[in-house]
């Protein structure tokens, strides 16, 4: 469907891309993954023909549509409401819409004995058919799904685009994406402006999709949920795996670790032939064998090894101790204008708690947490600061408010603290910046190096209390890595927003759910809230659906009536029906692969008997009387063994995708 042929850019005499072909298939789903600064948005920009490559091609098939969401820049029309924006992605519906009307605006106006009447009605006729066939008809009800799949209220629909932050603005341009189905789906950084519930739908939506997609992302479990092909930019060249995140990561270890060993045996190799050389270099009988050697040494392929990244650990100084409680939230109101936010929340924080904050957009997640860090005036209600406590707080936006005619030094001095410059140093260098890059202009970073900027500035003040705002927002996997693993260690108490589970999960021994004026606690990490939030919702509906809590509150037992007994009947039916429903989908996701796994064992089975064969031949000590023999059973057992090895390795990689579908099934389905 679409072919990406040898494209190569460079930017000054740096090789972004060199060379990378790949093919995108109907229904697949690609993670396009790499270190910051590898080239993935240029390269999904290359794709929408929004940028052009130095050489290369791109080849799409006819009548094939590309949908592309950047990671920012959208500016949707300022005139239009939140309904309208997205509406007018569908501005060739809209306007077969008129030619309808209009069409019956003429028949109107012209009689049934009139001359032109009949071509009217064949007009009208053929509109009308074009309308329907385009989903015109359903158009309100699918854009209100998907708006409010990804957070938006009823009220929001007709508030204008002009009184949403870039986050939000995201999610509008996101939602024309999905609803205009495009057949290939470019997603760069998708998720950065979504929170848990939004990322659960957009998850189960792009499942379902129909085209093919390619995400761009840092969020391992969003990827591990939704891809099952990576490809891999490193070092301007393309390495594809057949599996999600997780399974790349594995193999990408592994092939490193083969080629290492494949270059130390290689330079082994070159250091003897050297050796050889040098030591006989002015022999005239060795002259030949020399000469040889040295044409052997120029034809070699130096295998490369990409520069692994600096292994980089960052530990937080040990806090000072706090008092038990560390901050409590009273009876707090908060208003902006004429809305209310919180009427009447309260929340205690224990000294020692990690807690991530949960709950649907508008609840007041932010709102909250900066109410505990001090920098967000009540309405009412009181906020009392436990004993010695010092709390450090990071914005969701910090990033943008960095002073952009600074260089990243002088911006580290900005934070007011006394730390000298060593310290500043280290700091930085655990979030990869070193050496001079500590002299770049913020105007010239990323936004994930901005991010890493204002991280690195926050923990300049010594704190036993931290609040983070969507912190791994631009942050790529190491950084994310080196960010978990120091608030692992980190012994002080811990208050988190993020969306981003495989990052908090780790990390984390409370969720706090807000929702809309109240907060609950659940004594456990982000997967363990959402699977009891799955465990409850499945018993409210199960009181629902068995009547268990009939109009009026009163509770009863409808099993001891023919009614209840008919009602649990149909339940315990509806279960087995679902459960038929769940073997059915799990078959139908694994039954393609457990065939090719069947060949695959065949083959492996057929390569093993014969290898058996020859291996006995081989043992009885006239086989080597006849030298052809020798030799042609010789090479097949080579041959043989070269394909168990990739039989093998087809089996390996066919056995880890199986496993894959079958945990994730497991998790959809609540291992039910």
């Amino acid at each position: 469907m679409l072919q990406l042929e040898s494209i190569s850019l460079f930017i000054g005499d740096r090789v972004l891309l060199d060379q990378v072909s790949a093919v995108i298939n109907p229904g697949d789903r690609i993670g396009l993954v790499g270190p910051n600064g590898a080239g993935k948005s240029t390269l999904l920009k290359i794709i929408k023909r929004e940028a052009q490559p130095d050489e290369g091609k791109i080849h799409l098939a006819n009548e094939r549509k590309i949908g592309y969401l950047p990671q920012d820049g959208v500016e949707p029309d300022p005139f239009l409401t939140v309904y309208g924006e997205v509406e007018s992605a569908f501005s060739d519906v809209l306007d077969l819409k008129m030619k309808v009307d209009q069409a019956l605006l003429d028949l109107e106006r012209n009689p049934v004995n009139h001359l032109d009447h009949a071509a009217i009605v064949e007009r009208y006729g053929h509109y009308q058919s074009l309308l329907e066939q385009s989903g015109f008809y359903t158009l309100r009800s699918d854009i209100e799904k998907v708006l409010s799949g990804l957070g938006f209220r009823t009220k929001d629909l007709e508030r204008s685009t002009t009184e949403f932050s870039g986050g939000w603005l995201m999610r509008i341009a996101l939602a024309k994406l999905l609803l205009r189905k495009p057949d290939v789906l470019l997603l760069d950084e998708p998720t950065n402006h979504l929170d848990i519930e939004s990322l659960q739908w957009i998850e189960s939506f792009l499942k379902e999709y129909e085209g093919a997609i390619v995400v761009v992302s840092h969020d391992k479990a969003f990827l591990d949920s939704i891809t099952t092909r990576t490809m891999a930019l490193r070092r301007g060249r393309m390495y594809e795996f057949s599996g999600n995140y997780s399974f790349y990561e594995k193999k990408w270890a592994e092939q490193s670790e083969l080629l290492r060993r494949a270059q130390e045996n290689q330079a082994q190799e070159i250091k003897e032939t050297e050796k050889f050389i040098e030591r006989f270099r002015y022999k005239a009988t060795k002259a030949r064998q020399v000469q040889s050697r040295v044409k052997a040494l120029e034809k070699i392929e130096r295998i490369e090894i990409e520069d692994d990244l600096p292994e980089v650990n960052f530990r937080f100084p040990a806090p000072e101790r706090a008092g038990k409680i560390v901050t409590r939230l009273e009876h707090v109101q908060k208003l902006y204008d004429e809305h209310q936010v919180f009427s009447d929340l309260s929340v205690e924080i224990e000294r020692g708690d990690k807690i991530a904050v949960v709950g649907p957009n508008g609840a007041g997640k932010s709102t909250m947490i900066r109410m505990v860090a001090g920098v967000e005036p009540l309405s009412g209600g009181e906020r009392i600061l436990g004993h010695n406590v010092t709390p450090s707080y990071f914005a969701q936006h910090q990033a943008e408010e960095l002073n952009v005619s600074l260089d990243i030094l002088d911006e580290m001095k900005q934070a007011g603290t006394n730390a000298s410059e060593t310290t500043m140093r280290s700091i930085l260098g655990c979030f990869l910046f070193s050496g001079d890059d500590v002299y770049k202009k913020i105007k010239v970073l990323s936004g994930g190096e901005k991010s890493r900027v204002a991280l690195a500035k926050m923990l300049l003040k010594s704190s036993n209390l931290i609040i983070l705002d969507e912190p791994t927002n631009h942050l790529d996997m190491q950084s994310k890595e080196i960010l978990q693993q120091a608030l692992i260690q980190y012994e002080g108490t811990l208050l988190i927003v993020s969306h981003d589970r495989a990052f908090l999960d780790p990390i984390v021994n409370k969720t706090l759910e807000i929702q809309h004026d109240s907060a609950k606690f659940y004594l456990g990490n982000v997967t363990w809230y959402l699977a009891k939030k799955q465990e409850e919702s499945s018993r409210q509906n199960g009181r629902t659906t068995s009547g268990l809590t009939p109009l009026g509150g009163q509770s009863t037992k409808n099993e001891r009536t023919p009614e209840g007994s008919a009602a649990k009947e149909r339940s315990s039916k509806e279960q087995k029906r679902a459960e038929a429903e769940r073997r059915n989908e799990l078959s139908k996701r694994t039954k393609p692969i457990k065939q090719r796994l069947q060949v695959v064992e065949a083959e492996i089975q057929k390569l093993e008997e014969r290898k058996v064969t020859l291996e006995s031949q081989m043992a009885d000590s006239s086989f080597y009387e006849n030298a052809e023999q020798v030799k042609t059973a010789m090479t097949e057992f080579e041959q043989i063994r070269r394909s168990l090895e990739e039989s093998y390795s087809r089996w390996e990689e066919l056995s880890w995708r199986l496993e894959g579908i079958e945990e994730q099934f497991a998790k959809e389905f609540g291992r039910g």
